[in-house]
């Protein structure tokens, strides 16, 4: 028998699997409006542990899982990789040995894996989808290497929300129910009235437990936890700032991003971003629906008027050494005489011009420390870490890399959407 025949049996014996969708429903439990929901089981597994797959022998399961994680590498078919964890304990155990976190495999299986820092030796590609009359974006990873393909593996949707004094985008794991009280609600983006900082809010804590919005003030009671053993709440991990540049006087926008969920020391050689979620074997929540396509009040940290680089500096005195928070800065674009415009070099990745597209790259300094030939400088602080730009109408590319997150990366990128008026 084949492994992907093992699959195939294991797959119809687990009945709440099918080729579209696997929907666990538990008693009680009622669906909400959208009908493409992810995994949400209770702790105890749904299949029982004396199963005839769950005394498959390890050496055995082993291999299947190894062969099915090499061979459904990409999106539809690494839906099996997520059905295999989905079987009892034993085998979503021995998923979690072999099946890799982005940071190193450059894959995303796991709705976890939206919260965990990208890949290290190159970018994950992504395009978001923005619906003017729904104020709605919608994030989805690229399956083809062509810009303007109608399909794509649903990731994340936002939806904005202008108030009187601020503008919001709510963040959530479900394509139609964007909303805080929905149960798929993972963090947020808010903005001051100007449209030049912003603040990424999550539902998990940073490594560091700072920048936490006093308890009792947040509305949202169904939340989802990406890691069940955190108590969620409003947690401020970022910021997002746009230098003021009223009349565009001083040329394109200049942004600055303090990630106070990552430390400098991250882009160091052997650095890492601590506190990242793990898939825990408590649920399966981590778990993604099969496939989607494209085609078809809490207190908040109060926004300083002062200049970006006065708040930079002052951070660097406070938090100096290896707790700095990463700094990342846009990479600012040059003047091409013959195109009269500025431009930037994206590999092809965007096609038309907007005042939106950005390229962000590390503003921290590294290391002190000469370089020597043996020991070349630290190439990851010239890296760009974070690109956007337009491809089409409502069309925009994203492609992201360590030590930013998908979440991260999709709430800098709606930064960008918002109207400044003192920007430009």
């Amino acid at each position: 028998m084949s492994f992907r025949s093992i699959v195939n049996d294991v797959r119809d014996a687990f009945g709440s699997l099918s080729r579209r969708s696997f929907d666990v429903r538990l008693p009680g439990h009622h669906k909400g409006k959208s009908e493409g929901s992810a995994l949400e089981l209770h702790d105890q597994p749904v299949v029982v542990q004396n199963s005839r797959w769950a005394s498959l022998p390890p050496e055995l399961l082993r291999d299947v899982i190894k062969r099915l994680e090499a061979s459904e590498s990409t999106w539809p078919a690494r839906k099996h990789v997520v059905a295999c964890a989905a079987v009892c304990r034993s085998w979503r155990e021995m998923c979690k040995e072999i099946v890799r976190c982005p940071e190193f495999s450059g894959k995303i299986t796991f709705p976890i894996s939206l919260k965990q820092p990208g890949h290290r030796d190159g970018t994950i590609q992504c395009f978001i989808k923005r619906d003017k009359s729904n104020l709605t974006y919608h994030l989805f990873l690229c399956l083809s290497p062509a810009l303007l393909v109608e399909n794509g593996k649903f990731l994340l949707s936002a939806k904005r929300t202008r108030r009187t004094t601020c503008t919001e985008y709510v963040i959530s794991m479900d394509a139609d129910n964007i909303s805080r009280s929905s149960s798929k609600y993972i963090g947020k983006l808010r903005s001051n009235f100007l449209g030049t900082k912003f603040i990424i809010y999550d539902t998990q804590p940073p490594y560091n437990n700072s920048q936490l919005s006093p308890p009792g003030r947040s509305r949202r009671f169904y939340s989802k936890k990406v890691s069940p053993k955190v108590p969620t709440g409003s947690y401020n991990i970022a910021q997002v700032s746009y230098e003021l540049n009223v009349l565009g006087t001083r040329g394109p926008r200049r942004m600055h991003c303090s990630m106070y969920s990552i430390p400098a020391s991250a882009l160091e050689p052997g650095g890492i971003v601590p506190g990242q979620p793990e898939l825990l074997s408590r649920s399966l929540e981590d778990s993604f629906r099969s496939i989607s396509f494209s085609k078809a009040i809490d207190n908040s940290s109060e926004f300083s008027s002062a200049r970006f680089s006065d708040i930079v500096g002052t951070r660097d005195e406070e938090d100096e050494g290896k707790d700095r928070p990463l700094v990342l800065r846009n990479k600012q674009p040059r003047w091409h005489e013959q195109l009269q415009c500025w431009c930037l070099n994206f590999r092809g990745r965007v096609t038309v011009a907007s005042v939106k597209n950005f390229q962000l790259i590390a503003a921290n300094q590294p290391a002190a420390g000469a370089p020597t030939p043996s020991q070349p400088a630290q190439p990851d602080h010239d890296k760009i870490i974070l690109q956007f730009g337009k491809v089409g109408k409502d069309m925009f590319t994203m492609d992201y890399r360590y030590p930013l997150s998908a979440f991260q990366a999709f709430a800098i990128c709606l930064s960008s959407f918002n109207t400044k008026l003192a920007c430009e």
